[in-house]
């Protein structure tokens, strides 16, 4: 690819960048964030192909088609217009609240230690 068909294809993002953008995307049922839920499991980037692998708190999730849908359009402002991302929703390992980042954890004030999910 040259650095004009690079230049015209938008720019390519790394994958910090991508969790950046999806950090936009609000589970509404818990208002924070799906990367910071731990909702994402895999970002994979190669030329031209973005994969993500993602899950939701609950199988029975009633937003889960409106977050799939707002994670394809925050995507697709961020990406080049030549790549559709592959979003794979995925329910191994099943979520629970121990996959939450740390501020997040303390922001429902889940503690080290604590096992909520019984």
């Amino acid at each position: 690819m040259t650095k004009e068909q690079a230049a015209a294809d938008g720019p390519t993002l790394n994958e910090q960048q991508v969790r950046d953008v999806l950090r936009q995307i609000i589970d509404p049922e818990v208002g924070r964030d799906i990367v910071s839920l731990g909702l994402v499991y895999r970002i994979e980037l190669a030329p031209g192909r973005l994969l993500i692998e993602m899950t939701m708190t609950s199988p029975a999730c009633p937003m889960g088609d409106m977050i799939i849908g707002d994670v394809r359009s925050a995507l697709a402002r961020a990406l080049p217009a030549t790549m559709v991302p592959d979003i794979r929703l995925v329910w191994e390992p099943p979520w629970n609240p121990s996959m939450m980042d740390e501020a997040t954890k303390q922001h429902f004030g889940w503690t080290p230690g604590q096992d909520r999910s019984r």
